[in-house]
């Protein structure tokens, strides 16, 4: 069946970097856009970046501009987000998700999620 599980979520100092991990089994990963979304404890969920299958055009929201980048190793299945100039505000759990159709950064959009991991950034 479809999986996503994520990895990499740590406790970071501010101004610190992580990488966080979307390992996707159960379907050709090739054909999937994935994005990254995050929620903080009664908050929507946030849609975060996103990279397309077809030719790897990302996107990102603008808390998300010049710090993250996403990247993806379609023979390995598994897609990044390499996260730099990590902020207190970025603390929370980060989850990854497979797009029905194409890139985007709304939720609805989505039709299987990974299990989240969480990144927490403090002194």
């Amino acid at each position: 069946q479809v999986q996503l599980v994520e990895s990499g979520g740590d406790l970071v100092q501010p101004g610190g970097s992580l990488r966080l991990s979307c390992a996707a089994s159960g379907f050709t990963l090739d054909y999937y856009a994935i994005g990254w979304f995050r929620q903080a404890p009664e908050k929507e969920r946030e849609g975060v970046s996103c990279i397309s299958s077809s030719d790897g055009s990302t996107f990102y929201a603008d808390s998300a501009k010049g710090r993250f980048a996403i990247s993806r190793d379609n023979a390995k299945n598994t897609v990044y987000l390499q996260m730099n100039s990590l902020k207190p505000e970025d603390t929370t759990v980060y989850y990854c998700a497979r797009a029905i159709s194409t890139c985007s950064l709304e939720a609805i959009e989505y039709d299987y999620w990974g299990q989240g991991t969480q990144v927490t950034v403090s002194s």
